[in-house]
């Protein structure tokens, strides 16, 4: 009975699946992207976000522990190198799957799966304006509604033309403060 083990076997034996999934995490360190199915994408993330994790402490045993998984000097340079400093802030979540349709031969789920802070497109696509709530339509039905004076209407356009015409505005509250 297989209770509790809950990870996808993805049709291979123990030995043939622990290969495979090191050689996709090394690919996936050595190139930052990979295209692979949506299955094995899901299994690695399980595999390599741990090793990652292990990454930012840059010592003798957490080096060897990688390496015991990955087998190849070149990534784990790479990964304790490059990849560690990029994702020293992060929590976790440093791997991004984003699903690409079905192959056309035999219709298998396809998806790339990426490290997250090496993807200078979405990371410049994250960092969008805020919109608030507020419609620009509502603002001049507000102003509408107010009786507009020359002295509001001279004092609005420059304000609005150059920053440089801050001062004439400031200058009006002095001049109307003896007034009163």
């Amino acid at each position: 009975m297989r209770h509790n083990k809950k990870f996808n076997h993805l049709g291979r034996k123990h030995s043939h699946r622990k290969a495979m999934l090191a050689n996709m995490a090394i690919s996936l360190i050595m190139h930052k992207r990979i295209t692979t199915t949506l299955p094995k994408a899901k299994a690695l993330r399980v595999y390599v976000e741990p090793l990652i994790t292990k990454s930012k402490e840059d010592t003798t045993h957490s080096r060897r522990v990688v390496f015991s998984y990955l087998q190849n000097k070149y990534a784990i340079t790479e990964l304790f190198s490059t990849i560690a400093t990029k994702v020293a802030d992060r929590e976790g979540g440093y791997t991004r799957i984003i699903k690409l349709g079905n192959r056309p031969s035999d219709d298998a789920e396809m998806a790339f799966i990426e490290l997250v802070d090496f993807n200078e497109n979405m990371a410049k696509s994250e960092v969008k304006k805020t919109r608030t709530r507020r419609s620009r339509k509502s603002a001049p039905k507000a102003e509408a509604t107010e009786a507009p004076t020359e002295a509001s209407a001279t004092e609005e356009a420059p304000a609005a033309e150059t920053p440089a015409a801050e001062t004439p505005v400031a200058e009006a509250p002095a001049a109307e403060t003896p007034a009163e």
